[in-house]
């Protein structure tokens, strides 16, 4: 009886090792994501489309969107129009890391999109800091985090033809030339 006693502890220990293994195992990296709302990292950072959508600049709500143009900026021609995506930082580490500060759309053909660098006169505009451990951009208190997008405005400027060229896909790149992808999200549209 005291054979089957140690027998019975030693194999609860090792069902508890292995359970207790996987409780520290690290989840797995996506560095692609197929739809909008998937969480991707970038370097030490994970990120998350929030939203993308182009912008009526007619609409009141959209009008705040499209605030803080540098100067000089075009309007859209007949051709193109406003594009907007609201972009979602976490760090889960335990360090201060920076944000991915550069991006791109890309369609199947081929075709490249930029954002534009908005102004502080847009309180929703995307900026690249470093983001301390265990913290959430747009921070808890700030107004993108209450608006209806709740994230950090990247404003483009694309071909209407983009949409005959789906999939959008949206780059999150790293430095160097040319710039290496580090993660990328397909545009739900």
């Amino acid at each position: 009886m005291a054979r089957l006693t140690r027998i019975a502890l030693l194999l609860c220990a090792a069902v508890c090792v292995v359970g207790l293994s996987a409780c520290f195992k690290k989840e797995p990296q996506h560095h692609t994501a197929d739809t909008e709302g998937i969480y991707v990292t970038a370097g030490q950072l994970t990120y998350q489309v929030q939203l993308s959508r182009e912008l009526n600049p007619a609409a009141v709500e959209d009008q705040a969107y499209l605030r803080g143009l540098p100067p000089l900026t075009t309007p859209p021609t007949p051709q193109e129009e406003w594009f907007a995506v609201w972009m979602r930082t976490e760090n889960l580490t335990r360090k201060t890391a920076p944000m991915v500060s550069d991006f791109e759309i890309t369609d199947t053909q081929g075709n490249v999109y930029r954002p534009l660098p908005l102004t502080p006169a847009n309180e929703l505009r995307y900026i690249a800091t470093k983001v301390p451990a265990h913290t959430t951009f747009p921070r808890a208190d700030s107004l993108a985090f209450f608006s209806p997008t709740q994230g950090q405005e990247l404003l483009f400027k694309i071909n209407v033809n983009a949409y005959q060229n789906r999939p959008l896909t949206l780059h999150l790149l790293g430095s160097g030339s040319p710039a290496p992808t580090l993660a990328e999200v397909t545009l739900d549209l």
